[in-house]
């Protein structure tokens, strides 16, 4: 299996700036996809960006021009820069890996998740 331990999440004020990070472990053959989502109170879990790999970014509407999600492959990390930041985007951030693995005798696809990440804006 494939784990992952985010971290970076915390209290900011309106405008302010957090950078997220999720690394990878484990036998990891590739990673396909590398995406974070949020889940603010009350509300079901969103897509907030996405990165293919070998592709290009694509991102949610409501966070365009502040938020950009990385990769440091040879980490097996991917990060969530968050500038100006805003209250709507407190939530609990996920990041997800889509790829595959080897347990020693096959390769496996595995989709993981993070444990989460806090992240609070004050007005």
């Amino acid at each position: 299996q494939v784990q992952l331990v985010e971290s970076g999440g915390g209290l900011v004020h309106s405008g302010g700036s957090l950078r997220l990070s999720c690394a990878a472990s484990g036998r990891i053959i590739s990673i396909n996809v590398m995406a974070w989502y949020r889940q603010a109170p009350g509300k079901q879990r969103e897509l907030v960006a996405r990165i293919p790999s070998g592709g290009s970014a694509n991102y949610a509407d409501s966070v365009k021009g502040r938020f950009t999600i990385s990769r440091d492959s040879a980490k097996n990390t991917v990060y969530l820069q968050i500038n100006n930041l805003e209250p709507e985007d407190t939530g609990v951030y996920y990041c997800n890996l889509k790829g595959t693995y080897t347990d020693a005798l096959y390769r496996r696809p595995y989709d993981s998740w993070g444990q989460g990440t806090q992240v609070t804006v004050s007005s």
